[in-house]
């Protein structure tokens, strides 16, 4: 069964690198397309210091990829369905008896914002 504790490694892998609220964000909105380090900042409401770290942990597990355009630089996402499959997760948190309602709703919404129509990639 030495296949199932590889799985297993990667799995825990990808969720540590998931589990911050900054990088989780960033793969949702990198969801509809390119956006360069300063429009990330902007949404995410942090320093242009803190959202470069996270796209560098995310960039280091091959889960976003940079694109330079004179002193921009442009990130996209490796793999869309990444993005679709962390939105779809926030139907656990809108199911469950235990989420309070200001968070199932905070849930709702921001799955509408992130699973709505996106460009083709």
């Amino acid at each position: 069964m030495p296949h199932r504790k590889i799985a297993a490694r990667e799995l825990a892998e990808l969720f540590g690198v998931l589990s911050h609220p900054e990088r989780l964000q960033i793969v949702e909105e990198l969801r509809q397309g390119e956006l360069d380090v300063a429009s990330l900042q902007t949404i995410l409401g942090v320093s242009h210091a803190k959202t470069s770290r996270q796209l560098a942990i995310l960039r280091a597990q091959r889960l976003v990829a940079e694109r330079q355009e004179g002193r921009h630089v442009f990130y996209r996402l490796t793999d869309r369905g990444l993005a679709i499959w962390i939105a779809q997760g926030l139907d656990f948190i809108q199911t469950s008896r235990f989420t309070p309602e200001d968070v199932r709703e905070a849930a709702r919404r921001s799955q509408a914002d992130w699973l709505g129509p996106a460009p083709n990639q």
